[in-house]
């Protein structure tokens, strides 16, 4: 039997996990559930881990993997009335091995901008990552997103589009020759690049400068 918070954690968990395909950050989680610290979280997440209800992925920064969710039963403390899970949790995928050939145009940073290349390869994705719209692929360069969990060497999945909101997660082209990989927020009359990585600053730039050339929607990684 999970408790409240415990229930409420893994439902957010499994959310996020199936809109971004990112597990959220420690922060998100802790203001998620109106926690005063983020040591509740990392309570909370062990107790699932004890439970089987989640896994952490070795290697991976805040990496986690829902293995199963639970019953509606399980989230009532004793003697609690019963109540409908939230309604945003959404039902776990179905494994699929279906794959579609998208675009991979090249590298793109994760750190300092670098160019963004047009190329005529292509990445086989499993078509359960991918919603609906156009999408293309990237080939990570740099680490100034491993606080959300893209590394170096992974495959960001973008869906076209020209608008963001404020903290998605993006691909920006710069003065149309430089693309970056970072969190999208507008800070007055200015567009600001936030990385996931305290070592590299807040870029920030009129918006005239930045286009937005897609939204990330999900991640591939090989393991050699």
């Amino acid at each position: 039997m999970l408790t409240a918070k415990q229930h409420e954690l893994i439902c957010f968990i499994h959310d996020r996990l199936a809109e971004t395909g990112i597990s959220p950050s420690f922060e998100e989680m802790k203001e998620a559930l109106d926690l005063k610290s983020k040591s509740g979280v990392h309570r909370l997440i062990s107790a699932l881990e004890e439970r089987q209800y989640l896994r952490r992925l070795p290697n991976r920064a805040r990496a986690l993997e829902v293995l199963r969710m639970p019953e509606r039963s399980d989230a009532r403390p004793k003697g609690a009335a019963r109540v409908a899970p939230p309604a945003s949790v959404k039902p776990a995928p179905q494994p699929a091995n279906d794959t579609i050939e998208i675009p991979l145009h090249g590298r793109i940073a994760a750190g300092a901008p670098i160019e963004a290349l047009e190329g005529q390869s292509s990445l086989s994705v499993p078509a359960a990552l991918l919603g609906g719209g156009e999408h293309y692929a990237l080939e990570v360069s740099g680490d100034s997103m491993v606080d959300a969990g893209i590394l170096d060497g992974d495959y960001a999945l973008i869906r076209r589009t020209e608008t963001a909101r404020d903290g998605e997660i993006v691909v920006a082209l710069i003065e149309d020759n430089e693309a970056t990989l970072k969190y999208f927020r507008r800070e007055g009359a200015m567009v600001r690049l936030d990385p996931a990585n305290r070592s590299y600053d807040p870029q920030r730039y009129a918006p005239n400068q930045v286009r937005v050339q897609g939204r990330l929607a999900g991640l591939l990684r090989r393991y050699d």
